[in-house]
């Protein structure tokens, strides 16, 4: 009874932000499956999976805004979201194009940390940035639905049969481990979103 009465206190934006989890879940599965099938169709599907996510993650903000119902489990539960959909699974979906090197896991795992403090910053500066506003005036760092750019790149990447051993850049042996240059734009973004100095106004 307990699990229902929790489902009751659900506004309905938070089932919008429970699809973009959906999303992000299926992208990891879609990822993984086409490391274990080699079927294009399997990474195509993971990489739709991101904007699919990306529209669910701006409609629940827009509902939420619409029916006055933004509340601190929305935010968490959107937070909670957007790391599996824009951190966990864009990295995923990176690990399945190639980036399997010792140096290309670290930058994955950078960028995922990245996201992770991006969204916990964001939840405990949130109310002291829209000073009593609906909505903050401006993100510090770069959101992280903008990882979405990444998963367009890898898209772009299958389509040109530019994927594992042929990814764009090509590799490089750096000490004791491979590193795929393509990585770096995973560190770039991710250092993009715990920028304090760079500000994007919410639109």
């Amino acid at each position: 009874m307990k699990h229902f009465s929790m489902i009751r206190g659900f506004h309905l934006a938070d089932f919008f932000t429970l699809a973009n989890a959906a999303c992000g879940a299926l992208m990891v599965f879609f990822a993984a499956a086409f490391v274990g099938t080699q079927s294009l169709q399997h990474f195509y599907l993971a990489a739709a999976m991101a904007p699919a996510a990306f529209f669910f993650d701006v409609l629940d903000g827009r509902i939420a805004r619409w029916r006055h119902q933004q509340s601190p489990l929305g935010r968490e539960l959107d937070s909670l979201a957007d790391v599996i959909s824009f951190g966990i699974g864009p990295a995923a979906l990176g690990f399945a194009a190639g980036l399997q090197g010792g140096w290309d896991l670290v930058a994955l795992i950078y960028f995922v940390c990245c996201g992770v403090s991006r969204l916990a910053r964001y939840n405990v500066t949130a109310e002291d940035l829209s000073a009593g506003a609906a909505k903050v005036p401006y993100f510090e760092g770069t959101p992280i639905p903008t990882s979405v750019l990444l998963v367009v790149l890898l898209a772009v990447a299958a389509a040109q049969g530019r994927l594992g051993d042929d990814l764009w850049f090509g590799a490089a042996v750096l000490g004791p481990w491979i590193v795929h240059p393509f990585s770096l734009l995973f560190v770039l973004s991710g250092s993009l979103m715990i920028s304090k100095t760079l500000r994007i106004p919410k639109l």
